[in-house]
């Protein structure tokens, strides 16, 4: 009889077990894939020596985690390496706004007529990473606010949707990067709370950066299964789990899973069938034979580049995918160019891209021109340097990763109560009706990304069922 078994071994299942293990609880994961990781993977998909990150590849939400921050993962090889600029957002004319590490500069790069309202927008949460992002992440029955204040005031501004923030801005250069850091979440910028989503990554990138992980973001995950060992845990890989009585007894069942297969597994019928997926994501990992040929130059200095030429351009791709149910012709790209600070993701001389746009739920089309076309226009020939690509459309990213239902690599889609409350509303969203299973996914609060929230508050509640006293 163990205390608590895990089912998944992402970033928010290993974190969930890591928080008990260390607490002197015995713990065993259960992956169904050969490896550990989850959204936070690192693999030769294209060619020998090329290592890219099947999802996750920034991690701003990563360095800047509560939950990563209390544990030695630097002990277990997890090194973050910083670009000079986190993010560039290059237009059509050659040049790009930026998101610096400095207030000054990415203000400066919207334009003197703008430069006042952004640094107006952010000053009020600038040194107060640790309490805002402490606050903004957990859930309502873990305590006050450590600063009610700045919460309250980054709720009033968070809580509308971006294209209403964006309208304090006169030209468009500031709206098109704040409207891209929004798209994240794969929503129409008319979605309230969207405008939280811009700006905590904003005050990540002044506050803590947007690095990425020395090796890929496999590393991420390997300190966290080296931690688990150490501290007591077991890790079982290459194990599908089917059906609950397949697992060891415990007193507790933690699901790195999505709701729908939580329910499945667990055998609780449709007590999630009022949980929504979102919009796909349409992936291509180049290896190149070089670095990008970005046409402005603050694009050969970031670690991320979004590419959407107007927030108009953005959000007509974002409502295409996620509204009306069609392929954007002009997708919103993100992409990433991780050997830009990490050359030892490739041979010599080489690179890899990342870079994804999003298309709707289950979509079987080919998106790999129009991505290429966008490509194009602001790093024109760069697909001369292509040696080879690995295309994934929401079918391959669900088949890598079950969580993705249908390509939705946010587990769920940010859209109405959603928005507020994964996977349901309630007041611990991380229990279920069984009173011995919990849901730790990125499907329930704070939701998507590698930061391990979702695992650590899922903790906390275990904690609690369980009777135990000491906090987690």
């Amino acid at each position: 009889m163990r205390d608590v078994v895990v089912v998944g071994a992402g970033p928010n299942g290993l974190t969930a077990a890591v928080e008990l293990a260390r607490r002197g609880m015995s713990v065993a994961v259960f992956e169904a894939k050969e490896t550990v990781g989850g959204g936070a993977r690192t693999e030769e998909l294209t060619l020998p020596g090329f290592r890219h990150d099947p999802c996750s590849a920034a991690h701003p939400m990563g360095i800047g985690s509560p939950a990563f921050s209390a544990m030695p993962l630097a002990r277990y090889g997890l090194e973050w390496l910083h670009a000079e600029l986190p993010l560039a957002h290059p237009f059509p004319d050659g040049t790009a706004a930026v998101l610096a590490r400095s207030v000054g500069e990415t203000a400066a790069s919207f334009g003197e007529r703008d430069a006042g309202t952004y640094r107006r927008l952010i000053a009020p949460y600038l040194g107060r990473w640790d309490s805002l992002v402490g606050d903004f992440l957990k859930v309502p029955w873990d305590g006050a606010p450590r600063d009610p204040l700045t919460l309250g005031r980054f709720g009033l501004t968070g809580l509308q949707p971006i294209s209403w923030v964006t309208r304090r801005f006169r030209d468009d250069r500031a709206r098109a990067l704040l409207t891209g850091l929004a798209a994240h979440v794969i929503s129409p910028t008319t979605t309230p709370a969207t405008a939280a989503i811009a700006l905590v990554f904003a005050l990540a990138a002044h506050e803590r950066g947007w690095p990425v992980a020395r090796g890929g973001s496999q590393s991420i995950s390997d300190a966290l299964a080296a931690y688990l060992r150490d501290l007591g845990g077991e890790i079982h890989t290459d194990v599908e789990v089917r059906r609950l009585d397949e697992l060891p007894p415990a007193r507790a069942y933690v699901f790195d899973t999505s709701p729908s297969a939580l329910a499945r597994i667990a055998g609780l019928g449709r007590a999630f069938q009022g949980f929504r997926y979102g919009a796909a994501a349409f992936k291509i990992d180049y290896a190149l034979d070089g670095p990008m040929p970005w046409t402005a130059s603050e694009a050969w200095r970031a670690g991320t580049v979004h590419i959407g030429p107007s927030s108009r351009e953005i959000a007509t791709a974002l409502r295409s995918a996620s509204v009306h149910d069609q392929a954007p012709d002009r997708p919103f790209l993100i992409t990433s160019q991780p050997t830009l600070i990490d050359p030892s993701r490739a041979p010599e001389g080489k690179h890899v891209l990342w870079a994804y746009g999003h298309v709707p739920a289950g979509w079987d089309g080919d998106l790999t021109d129009a991505i290429e076309r966008q490509l194009d226009r602001f790093a024109p020939g760069f697909r001369d340097l292509v040696l080879a690509r690995a295309v994934a459309g929401p079918r391959e990213l669900a088949g890598r990763n079950a969580n993705y239902v249908g390509g939705d690599i946010n587990c769920g889609a940010f859209r109405g109560l959603q928005t507020m409350f994964r996977p349901r509303p309630a007041w611990s969203p991380y229990t279920t009706p069984h009173p011995a299973v919990f849901l730790c996914s990125q499907a329930t609060w704070p939701g998507p990304g590698v930061h391990g929230m979702s695992g650590h508050n899922a903790a906390k509640a275990v904690w609690r069922h369980l009777g135990m006293n000491t906090p987690v």
